[in-house]
């Protein structure tokens, strides 16, 4: 990700590739440095050869995204200036079916030169497509358009965001529906439900928060170490903070004090003013209206930049059929675990009433809330925590893939140890003791080659926990867990997934934390050529 300031180093060379970027990232793709190995371009001969191998209906669906300032209502007199495509956020959400193409072009109103893309979060779709300035494609100047064209070819519930910086934490992201022609679930409506932590606009921007985040603990001394109360209304221990100085600057987007069981201890780094569901605050909620027994597929996306959610809808159970866009054997649950990046479908039959659609930030003491209304009844406090947050939750490891989508049995013919390290000391995140430098995004490629099972194992020796995700491919957990392309490892913890090496391109691979993967806490995974 780049860090969005319009006129440092990273932004003059995406700039300088202007309108020849394709062609430059082609030929950097090549042979690359003396004795340095071939990799397959994002935009060579052997995507586009599994871009027309992919099953299509032939049918393309057209849509325009301006992405601008713009000043957004998140309800009960709360406004905030930030970016957003067409002026509002979450972005109308985009609905095709499996085997369409999807044709967007991105319009880049953006002030004061900002660069921008498009990332399709969980697509399996052509690497030139990606929307990863400057690996995939060159980034979209202020002013001008680019347009994306690719095949979705698996059904499931995702969402699109910038790929640029830590723009992911404004207001530029909105969900991306792709139908199945042939849906097996019973259902009467569906209710796309998009979790978000929000500052923009209000304490700031997330620029400046990862400016002060990034300087790690010993550029944040004077503090109150005993965990004191922030904007999440936290008082529990926090950070380690170690010797430091005893005068600085007093902190403002830095979080101390959340700490989780589920998430293995640090919930996050990020103080944020209001946690939201569909783009509204609790006092002023979103609202779905249905009958009593009505049967709802809810398809949750958290869109946040640092906060995990633990949801429950008040009065109901949940019935697990989906996670990260592919169907799992189904489980009936109260609450779910929904890290940056994930995304869960579940179904709901409704009572008579008004609920309240709780989505607890994880470790923060606070919470975002929305209501479903079927009948009569005033509505919960904005403050509610239904006794479902506390009842069975179960997490990615402990689902199985349906049988549908499990991959085959099979011996990894590559393997890769994802080492993941850093801290809060220095906020150093890195993978395999390297933090990504987007300037050389070739440098240290983790090679697979195309038609081969591949197995990623990922070792968290830091004392935070990670949704990683991979771009282009879904893994799945284990033997027989479930297939996703974001998944939680915990501290202390390692985590196996495999994959086929079916989409050749240049993908990376990273921290859904905006704070982490900008800070390095990303590789790139390549095809030889």
């Amino acid at each position: 990700m780049i860090r969005k300031t319009p006129l440092d180093r990273r932004s003059l060379l995406v700039a300088g590739l202007g309108a020849a970027g394709a062609g430059v990232l082609t030929a950097c793709s090549g042979s690359g440095q003396s004795g340095a190995p071939s990799l397959v371009s994002p935009s060579g001969p052997e995507v586009a050869a599994a871009e027309k191998a992919r099953a299509g209906t032939g049918a393309e669906r057209r849509y325009t995204l301006t992405a601008a300032a713009a000043k957004v209502d998140l309800g009960a007199g709360i406004t905030a200036r930030t970016w957003a495509f067409d002026g509002r956020a979450p972005g109308k959400e985009l609905r095709i079916s499996a085997g369409d193409t999807l044709v967007a072009e991105l319009s880049n109103q953006l002030p004061d030169r900002t660069t921008t893309s498009i990332h399709w979060h969980g697509i399996a779709l052509r690497s030139d497509m990606d929307g990863v300035p400057p690996a995939t494609q060159a980034a979209v100047r202020a002013g001008s358009t680019f347009t994306y064209r690719f095949l979705a070819p698996d059904p499931g519930t995702y969402f699109f965001h910038p790929h640029v910086g830590v723009q992911l934490d404004r207001g530029l992201y909105a969900p991306l529906i792709v139908e199945d022609p042939k849906e097996p679930l019973a259902y009467d409506t569906e209710w796309v439900v998009v979790l978000d932590d929000w500052l923009d606009g209000v304490t700031g921007t997330p620029d400046q928060a990862f400016a002060e985040v990034s300087k790690g603990m010993g550029g944040m001394g004077g503090m109150d170490m005993s965990g004191g109360t922030g904007a999440s209304g936290s008082a529990m221990p926090g950070h380690d903070m170690g010797d430091m100085p005893s005068t600085a600057a007093p902190m403002s987007f830095m979080l101390m004090g959340a700490r989780s069981d589920l998430l293995g201890g640090d919930a996050g780094d990020v103080s944020y003013p209001h946690h939201l569901i569909n783009g509204r605050v609790p006092a002023d909620p979103d609202v779905h209206r249905g009958k009593p027994g009505q049967k709802v597929r809810l398809r949750i996306v958290n869109a946040g930049g640092d906060t995990a959610y633990r949801v429950a809808l008040g009065g109901h159970r949940m019935t697990i059929t989906h996670t990260d866009g592919f169907p799992v054997r189904h489980e009936e649950v109260d609450a779910l675990l929904v890290g940056m990046g994930e995304r869960y479908d579940v179904l709901v039959t409704l009572g008579d009433g008004v609920f309240p659609l709780v989505a607890l930030a994880e470790g923060k003491s606070a919470t975002g809330m929305a209501l479903v209304r079927t009948g009569a009844g005033a509505a919960p406090a904005s403050g509610v925590r239904p006794k479902e947050l506390d009842g069975r939750l179960l997490t990615a490891e402990s689902l199985r893939a349906a049988d549908s989508v499990r991959l085959r049995t099979a011996k990894p013919d590559i393997v890769h140890r994802i080492a993941m390290g850093g801290g809060m000391a220095a906020y150093d995140w890195s993978l395999n003791g390297k933090r990504f430098d987007m300037n050389d995004p070739t440098a240290n490629p983790l090679l697979i080659e195309e038609g081969r099972r591949v197995r990623l194992e990922f070792v968290n020796d830091t004392d935070m926990w990670h949704p990683m995700h991979l771009h282009g491919h879904t893994y799945q957990l284990g033997e027989a867990g479930p297939r996703k392309d974001t998944a939680i490892v915990l501290p202390g913890k390692k985590l196996a997934v495999d994959f086929d090496a079916d989409n050749p391109g240049q993908w990376m691979l990273h921290c859904h934390n905006a704070y982490h993967g900008e800070a390095g806490m990303m590789a790139l995974v390549a095809y030889r050529s």
